[in-house]
């Protein structure tokens, strides 16, 4: 039985800071209906094409696949086909597959949604996570300090050393780089060093063990990194956090069968209440989205784009 949540129905609500057997013939042998009924099964799934979603990485491969493996089975049985998730090694390899077309959906940030329309992949937003904590599908990005470092504002971070998550993070880079260029400040240049380890789990980490002085991320994350006892209230703080931000679509491929691009819908809309999101969200389910709710975020780029190549 699955419990549907209910929709979200008004559109997200976005100020940015800056402006983002096939049955086999009948047996003679009552023992086998129920071998005959999985076998009706599995040829079904086999007839159809399988569906190839891809995930940008965002925790450890071990944790992403335990996240990944409800919401797999989940699809499977919902749209009676197979469906095969892909963990992406970084930010650029899923919009890589996504250009390519190796495959058919992809979980991603707004800036890689964008990344692969200027490539030419021919995608749409499909569905977001609503957050559990703000009960609508956006989220806030953030800058985390220790809880006794002496920084306590965005100029204090200056010759301090700062872990960006990926150029391609809309939280993890986009949403804080334009906090801090309203501020005059140009990490390259004025920090003692910019690193970008790849996830918000390893960038989170670098607090953790000293190795930088604050990092860009986002609260859904800081908040599940307090859950497994590391970054916690007693240990670190938040200096900066955002304006809300549309969370990351889950894009499909437009060349799908408008009807199987239904079915995603209906499947995605009545997930079971619980079921954790596959990047680490504490969701409450999902929400359809368009095109024009990432705008703002497209925006903030272009501007960000913009105020740097007039620098130069």
């Amino acid at each position: 039985m699955h419990l549907s949540l209910p929709k979200v129905s008004n559109k997200i609500f976005l100020v940015l800071a800056v402006m983002f057997a096939f049955l086999a013939p009948s047996c003679t042998v009552p023992e086998s209906n129920t071998a005959t009924s999985e076998q009706e099964s599995l040829d079904s799934k086999d007839n159809k094409q399988k569906l190839k979603i891809g995930v940008l990485p965002t925790q450890s491969q071990a944790e992403q696949q335990r996240m990944i493996k409800p919401l797999d089975e989940y699809l499977e049985k919902e749209l009676r086909q197979q469906v095969d998730f892909q963990i992406a090694k970084d930010y650029k390899e899923v919009v890589d597959w996504l250009v390519e077309e190796k495959i058919d959906m992809a979980y991603v940030g707004a800036v890689s949604y964008f990344e692969a329309l200027e490539r030419g992949a021919e995608v749409e937003p499909l569905v977001a996570p609503i957050d559990k904590y703000t009960g609508r599908p956006w989220y806030r990005a953030a800058i985390i300090v220790n809880k006794n470092s002496p920084i306590q504002t965005l100029q204090d971070l200056k010759g301090k050393r700062v872990a960006f998550v990926s150029k391609s993070s809309t939280s993890g880079y986009l949403m804080p780089l334009a906090a801090l260029t309203k501020q005059g400040i140009k990490p390259e240049r004025d920090f003692a060093q910019v690193i970008f380890p790849g996830t918000h789990a390893k960038t989170e980490a670098m607090l953790e063990d000293g190795l930088v002085d604050a990092v860009a991320t986002n609260i859904p994350s800081y908040i599940k990194r307090q859950k497994i006892g590391k970054l916690t209230p007693e240990n670190s703080r938040i200096l900066w956090e955002s304006a809300p931000v549309p969370h990351s679509p889950m894009l499909v491929s437009k060349k799908l069968p408008p009807e199987l691009i239904k079915e995603l819908k209906r499947a995605f809309l009545n997930t079971p209440a619980g079921m954790e999101d596959i990047v680490g969200t504490q969701a409450a389910g999902y929400t359809l989205v368009v095109a024009s709710d990432y705008a703002p975020i497209e925006q903030l780029r272009v501007q960000l784009h913009l105020n740097s190549q007039g620098a130069k």
